[in-house]
């Protein structure tokens, strides 16, 4: 059950093309995918491309722009190494298990629990097989096993794609952050707030908003809707619920700028680096390629 739970959990996380340096430009046609900047700094040049972290229907090619990006690079720089595995799973048993003894019976309410349950056996899960998880991870679990269902796997995100063009091109792989660091995010939900991140997702779960919103950012994403992703980033973020606030204030709020200082160091070590990041981390005025623009550096956005 923790490889699946690992699995199911990483399709959620890990909770996002035109012209080069000699300017050449695409031509309107090319099927653009996502977003693409070009990030510029004494001398050092950057690449932000906004990823999704599933795929369905075979894996998603890359961009023939993105493409000739990333073997420009010389080195793909990426949230985490998605093929390792072991730290996910130190990171899920510090921060998504209670200790031994102890388990989600205790810490919810009647009404949320036979919620939860009754959730659990329409996706095919006993309360028993996950009765030592913290709500958080259970209420992703239930989401990404519905994504499952309707598809959506990880093993077709776009992350894999570009680890499999650096691997052939022999470059090397940067992360920006840990596992344990991205896991420890949720687990700063205090017991209220994670009771109410599962009955909020429960209910999207239920009535279907949760499966329309995951599918409205990868058809954006697929058609490089600018429009459409700047609605799904608002859909995520706006609102007055645990789940918005979380995403706004931490997931992206607090990440954001961590990120933009990661990338900087990294741009110090690489000429040239490439930086695919989930695609949400690049919209709106505290997304990266705004944040990277205050600190000075040229941003062109390609696509």
């Amino acid at each position: 059950m923790p490889k699946k739970i690992a699995i199911l959990f990483s399709l959620l996380i890990c909770c996002c093309q035109m012209a080069f340096a000699a300017g050449v430009v695409e031509p309107a046609t090319s099927a653009h995918r996502g977003q693409l900047y070009r990030i510029t700094h004494d001398g050092k040049t950057g690449y932000l491309f906004g990823t999704i972290h599933v795929g369905r229907d075979g894996v998603y090619p890359l961009d023939p722009v993105v493409t000739r990006a990333l073997r420009d690079a010389s080195a793909l720089v990426i949230e985490l190494d998605i093929r390792q595995d072991a730290p996910f799973q130190l990171a899920l048993a510090r921060h998504g298990r209670y200790p031994e003894g102890d388990m989600v019976q205790h810490h919810l309410s009647p009404a949320a629990l036979g919620l939860m349950v009754q959730a659990l056996a329409r996706a095919g899960m006993s309360l028993q097989s996950v009765q030592q998880y913290k709500p958080w991870l259970i209420a992703n679990l239930l989401i990404g096993a519905e994504m499952e269902v309707h598809g959506f796997q990880r093993s077709q995100a776009v992350e894999y794609a570009l680890l499999a063009a650096a691997k052939n091109q022999d470059k090397t792989v940067r992360e920006l952050e840990s596992a344990d660091y991205q896991l420890s995010l949720f687990d700063t939900l205090d017991e209220r707030q994670q009771e109410q991140y599962l009955l909020e997702n429960l209910a999207e779960l239920a009535d279907g908003a949760s499966l329309k919103k995951s599918t409205a950012l990868i058809e954006a994403w697929s058609a490089a809707d600018a429009p459409g992703i700047h609605a799904a980033w608002q859909s995520a973020t706006s609102g007055d619920t645990i789940s918005a606030g979380f995403m706004n204030r931490v997931l992206l709020g607090k990440r954001n700028p961590e990120m933009a200082s990661n990338i900087e160091r990294i741009l110090q070590q690489d000429q040239v680096a490439f930086v695919g990041v989930g695609l949400l981390h690049l919209v709106g005025e505290d997304g990266l390629p705004q944040l990277l623009k205050r600190r000075g550096y040229q941003v062109e956005q390609l696509y």
